[in-house]
């Protein structure tokens, strides 16, 4: 059985994807900092970059966006990459070749306006990532406003389909710089449907471009379909059994969106009454709370351990308290691990929505064949992503370089904020580190600064801490300097925190 879950609050959404009972996905929106990914702006190029071949485009988001030449130029094999899909295009190779050969300064200049979609949302200090070429998604066709191109995805692969639907595009009466995909769905729908939505899709475009001459300003011009409508139409394309909804109000528009779908595919929408919550009973806030964490178990006995460095995602597979090991069948008993770990891998970057370079180091195997069945099962199973992955082979010893898709904030980004005491390090140094500090600032404040009456003000666990023993130390110290020191603790002081002050005047000693 698979279902969603969709949990409403004041301030945040959250839709958990299950599979049997167990959590396949799950995305989390919060009021405050809605995605604007796939959203269409009218914006005003701000700053031209030549060194990198970039622009800076005020889009009234914040943070300016970044757009690129490559996101500006025509390049058809970024779109079938981004669409992944075979395309019909008319360019020639000499048109790409000029193209590829353009600068940034001749396509845009300082305070221009221009058209603007989000690919990638504003992570941190970094605005939004832009393309001028737009798409606007319908549920069974793309509209490429500005790119000629008409293909139909990989992902159907029964020519008999993929014949019938080239054939239908190719027929369309559009303008000649206008294209269309055929997305998956595609392949259930009549033609006339596919009709009725290129000219939803066209109109939607034509009311885009009226708003764009009408701003005076930057302005936002077409926002995408929110979690709400999404959900539903997850549930329809991939026929899932059930919709499950906490909050009334939304539980009827979401009966109200289905309307137009009640034929295509037989969904429960259902509303949920008990007063137990909802994530609870179906144990989701148990596996989002395992999600935040660094270190997650296997049922082998095996662990993954997740860390993140400024370049990239790594994770670590480790056979932990594995006790299946018999010297005759180590190897496999390794695979095993490595099995139950490509799966768990899998399904962890999709709840934790980790993107970016990701290098996977599973335990060594000896067998190249061995090597292959695990990354064989890893690709398999990332198949059920909705990012596009990139994964790459396994090397000697053990390592799998991947890639994924990175839209938005990692969960970890959406629900934690940097620690003030580590500023993100996790790490805060040690007592005897501190006190060591303290020695050198005590010297150097009684024999440069001539302070000779002084107190020290310290955190009460460091306190604690120099009580058994430095305190004497401190005190023997000062006095064979011919100064006198006092102690006092301060709850409102970092750990690692210090402070001397004159017990002659009461004033702060810089140190």
């Amino acid at each position: 059985m698979q279902e969603i879950l969709l949990n409403i609050e004041s301030k945040e959404m959250r839709l958990a994807l299950l599979k049997n009972g167990e959590l396949q996905d799950l995305t989390v929106e919060r009021k405050k900092e809605r995605q604007i990914t796939g959203n269409i702006y009218k914006g005003h190029v701000t700053n031209i970059l030549h060194n990198i071949q970039s622009a800076f485009i005020d889009i009234s988001e914040g943070e300016n966006g970044f757009i690129h030449i490559s996101d500006i130029i025509e390049n058809t094999k970024k779109f079938e990459e981004m669409f992944d899909m075979d395309f019909d295009t008319n360019s020639t190779a000499a048109e790409s070749e000029k193209a590829q050969n353009q600068k940034i300064d001749q396509v845009l200049k300082a305070d221009q306006s221009v058209i603007v979609q989000v690919v990638k949302e504003p992570i941190g200090t970094k605005g939004a990532r832009l393309t001028s070429k737009v798409s606007l998604p319908g549920r069974y066709l793309v509209l490429l406003p500005n790119s000629p191109h008409r293909g139909v995805s990989r992902k159907i692969e029964d020519r008999a389909y993929r014949d019938r639907l080239k054939k239908i595009i190719r027929s369309f009466e559009m303008p000649q710089d206008m294209g269309l995909i055929c997305r998956t769905a595609s392949q259930n729908a009549t033609t006339e449907m596919l009709i009725a939505e290129a000219q939803e899709l066209m109109h939607t475009w034509q009311t885009i471009m009226e708003g764009f001459k009408q701003a005076s300003g930057s302005q936002l011009l077409y926002e995408e379909s929110d979690l709400i409508k999404r959900a539903v139409l997850t549930c329809v394309d991939k026929k899932l059994d059930r919709l499950l909804v906490d909050d009334y109000n939304v539980y009827q528009t979401c009966k109200r969106l289905f309307a137009p779908y009640e034929t295509e595919h037989p969904l429960r929408i259902e509303y949920y009454r008990d007063k137990v919550p909802m994530f609870e009973r179906f144990s989701v806030e148990k596996e989002i709370e395992k999600s935040l964490r660094r270190k997650i178990w296997l049922a082998s006995g095996g662990y993954l351990f997740f860390d993140q460095t400024e370049a990239m995602h790594t994770i670590d597979v480790n056979s932990g308290r594995s006790s299946n090991f018999k010297s005759e069948d180590v190897e496999e008993t390794l695979v095993r691990i490595n099995l139950e770990a490509a799966q768990e891998i899998a399904r962890q970057l999709r709840l934790r929505n980790i993107g970016g370079l990701i290098i996977c180091d599973f335990i060594d195997m000896r067998s190249r064949k061995n090597q292959r069945r695990v990354l064989e099962h890893l690709k398999d199973c990332m198949k059920e992503d909705s990012a596009k992955c990139t994964i790459l082979g396994m090397s000697e010893f053990g390592l799998v370089e991947m890639t994924r898709q990175r839209s938005r904030g990692s969960l970890a980004q959406t629900m934690f904020s940097a620690c003030p005491y580590c500023n993100g390090s996790g790490r805060i140094k040690s007592h005897e580190s501190v006190s060591i500090e303290i020695e050198r600032d005590l010297k150097k404040v009684i024999n440069c600064q001539q302070q000779f009456a002084l107190k020290l003000v310290v955190h009460p666990q460091l306190e604690k801490y120099l009580s058994q023993g430095d305190k004497e130390f401190f005190q023997e110290l000062a006095e064979s300097l011919n100064a006198r020191l006092e102690f006092d603790v301060s709850d409102v002081l970092h750990l690692n925190d210090y402070h001397f002050v004159s017990t002659i005047n009461q004033k702060l000693i810089e140190v």
